[in-house]
This record gives C-alpha cells, structure tokens and sequence, in this order.
C-alpha cells in the first residue's frame, strides 16, 4: 500500500506515544536484523527505531536500506529515529492498516 500525505499524518500521530524498539548500532545493518524487524512489524504495524551513537551508518542510508529491501515504509525521520509502518501478515492484527485505508 502506497501512502498518501492524510495517511502518513495519522500513521504519525498513532506513533508519538511509542518509545523505540529496535536499534541499530555498531554491527550495522544485517539480513538477520531485518528480518527480526518485518517480524515485529507484523505483530504491531507500526514502530520507532532508533540510531545509537556508535553507528557508522545515516538515518538516510537506513531507510533506504529498509525501503529497498522490504515492504516496510518509512513514515518519518526525525534526527536519529525512524518511524516505520507495514500491513501485517495476520488479518487478527491489522486493526491500524485497517483505519489507514478508510482515511
């Protein structure tokens, strides 16, 4: 699902509440990683990242690394934390994919 801009703002809004849960940190940016993240985007549909200050990479060098290889789309940076939104796998679980296609 593309986004539009009413839908991101609302993706945005949901998200202001939540704390990070994944990091990224000196190992980088792994397949393993990755694949942990589509993991948890299925249960929850949305979440933060966050950049830890030993890393060697930019916030834009993550986000392209996640659009390019995965569905997950990137709703906003802002400085070292990325909020990030896929349509879950379970259709028990998609209660806020659900809300964004009605906007």
């Amino acid at each position: 699902m593309k986004l539009r801009g009413k839908q991101k703002r609302y993706l945005r809004a949901q998200a202001h509440h939540l704390r990070p849960v994944f990091s990224v940190g000196k190992n980088g940016l792994t397949k393993s990683w990755l694949a942990q993240l589509g993991g948890a985007l299925d249960n929850h549909e949305l979440l933060k990242i966050n950049l830890q200050q030993n890393t060697d990479v930019t916030t834009a060098e993550v986000k392209e690394f996640i659009e390019q290889q995965t569905d997950i789309q990137v709703v906003q940076t802002i400085g070292h934390v990325l909020v990030l939104f896929k349509v879950s796998a379970d259709p028990d679980k998609r209660e806020i994919s659900e809300n964004v296609q009605k906007i």
